[in-house]
């Protein structure tokens, strides 16, 4: 099943780039995913399966740094192929 995933990601602390765009960078690094971002989220998009394991790890990993936020919107559908 293919499936769309909208996230939002906060860290709640002055320097909040850098562990966006680490978090941003570690999608990228799983080959299955297709990561997309622009000036709100980060869209991945794949097999569900894949899609959960790829951003728990992630997510995992951007919780060593305290007090980070996520928002994620998960869809049933692989919405990059949606025709406009």
């Amino acid at each position: 099943m293919k499936t769309s995933v909208e996230i939002s990601y906060y860290p709640l602390t002055k320097d909040y780039l850098k562990p966006i765009g680490d978090f941003i960078d570690r999608l990228h690094t799983h080959e299955k995913l297709i990561v997309k971002t622009n000036g709100m989220s980060t869209q991945v998009f794949g097999e569900y399966d894949d899609v959960m394991h790829g951003i728990t790890v992630e997510i995992k990993t951007s919780f060593e740094l305290p007090h980070s936020v996520f928002v994620l919107k998960v869809i049933n559908a692989d919405l990059i192929e949606i025709p406009k």
